[in-house]
């Protein structure tokens, strides 16, 4: 099957433009026709360039409203080519739109929905197709769909709280550093020009100071170019040797706040996808392992596979979370408490819960110590420079006749 690059228009006479697989140029154009939409020209992509166009762009809120709306319909017992239909037709999001048009091309010709979504990997990973391939195995696609959008939603919250444990961050370093950069770089050579016209000899806070400043302006490049280095080489050397990815990963583990907030958010994320799909009906083993991929962090997945594997041996669920080593004692006892009482998956909602709202803490405890200490660092900086200036002027007033 090829990709195909299409432009159309639809009933209102707009133009359309998109990607949309078809065996051949008929196929494209009766499924076009099927959208409402009538094809005025297509190009046969590569590849390369159709893989290109279908990164991932879809957001997490536009799949919540997917599975919203295949919620609403099942529950309305609308036909599933009819759901589907009703929104290829009316999503404004052009790669969704080629996307539910491919699914449901799929699923008209004989395909399971999970089977259909299967193929777009990109969109619908594999947690989505185990909860949705669980509903059609149990026949409560609505079940499924309902923790799937109770899923994504949590997801959007978490990501939310990510984005604001790094962002804010970042943008003060960036600000710190350009102060810095500014000062060392522009400011003090003005001034150290004005100091070594004074012929004095200077004390060594200022020598200090002005070899500093010249070695900004003259290997600013290097200053500018080793963050920017050594971050890409451990980002490739993660991507390229397992045993330095898993090394970097422990070693983040073990950091003061960054580290246990690493871990709260692995936590909160693996409680809540195993949660979803141990309600959705998935036996306990199957459950952990596509819970797994959403572990980040190698250590803690580690950990993961060796409870798996305590678990085929036959060893219950919570003694083996507690032999990894990598799982608090409170999600131990609480996951003991949900194995007695046979409701694991309340359990579950609760640990995640926890620890979602203890990312939230740990967000601003970060903020809280990252700011003062840029704070201090700008500081120190200053009185440097302030010091290495106007100590040799002081200094010198001694000197001045009258």
């Amino acid at each position: 099957m090829e990709k195909y690059k299409y432009r159309a228009v639809n009933k209102q006479g707009r133009p359309v433009r998109g990607v949309l697989g078809a065996v051949n140029q008929n196929d494209l154009y009766n499924q076009l026709q099927s959208a409402g939409l009538d094809l005025i020209s297509y190009t046969a992509l590569s590849k390369k360039s159709s893989k290109a166009r279908f990164m991932q762009k879809v957001k997490i809120r536009d799949l919540i409203g997917i599975f919203l709306h295949l919620d609403q319909m099942e529950t309305a017992a609308v036909p599933l080519l009819d759901s589907l239909a009703d929104i290829r037709d009316t999503t404004d999001n052009s790669v969704l739109r080629d996307t539910i048009s491919e699914i449901y091309r799929d699923v008209s010709d004989g395909s399971k929905l999970s089977e259909a979504m299967a193929k777009h990997p990109k969109i619908f990973p594999n947690l989505y197709i185990s909860l949705i391939s669980s509903g059609e195995a149990t026949g409560k696609m609505s079940q499924s769909y309902q923790q799937l959008i109770k899923y994504l939603k949590w997801v959007d919250a978490m990501q939310t709280r990510v984005r604001k444990a790094t962002r804010y961050p970042m943008i003060l370093m960036i600000v710190v550093v350009g102060a810095i950069s500014v000062m060392m770089g522009v400011v003090v050579p003005q001034i150290v020009g004005f100091i070594k016209a004074m012929d004095m000899e200077l004390p060594f806070v200022t020598v200090s100071l002005m070899a500093t400043s010249d070695f900004f302006v003259e290997y600013w490049w290097a200053v500018l170019a080793t963050p920017i280095i050594l971050i890409t080489s451990i980002l490739v050397l993660r991507k390229t040797s397992e045993k330095v990815a898993f090394e970097i990963d422990r070693i983040l583990l073990g950091l003061p706040v960054m580290g246990s907030l690493i871990r709260k958010i692995n936590i909160a994320r693996f409680c809540q996808t195993f949660g979803s799909l141990y309600a959705s009906g998935l036996m306990i083993l199957a459950a952990i392992k596509a819970a797994s991929d959403t572990v980040g962090n190698r250590a803690m997945l580690e950990a993961l596979e060796g409870i798996q594997v305590l678990i085929k041996n036959g060893s219950p669920l919570s003694e083996a979370f507690n032999g990894s080593g990598e799982f608090p004692s409170m999600v131990v006892r609480m996951l003991k408490v949900g194995e007695d009482s046979g409701n694991l998956t309340l359990v579950l909602d609760q640990v995640s819960e926890f620890y979602t709202s203890d990312v939230d803490e740990e967000v601003q405890k970060l903020i809280a110590m990252i700011e003062p200490s840029l704070t201090i660092v700008l500081g120190i900086m200053i009185l440097w420079i302030a010091a290495g200036v106007f100590g040799p002027i002081y200094n010198n007033l001694g000197n001045l006749q009258f």
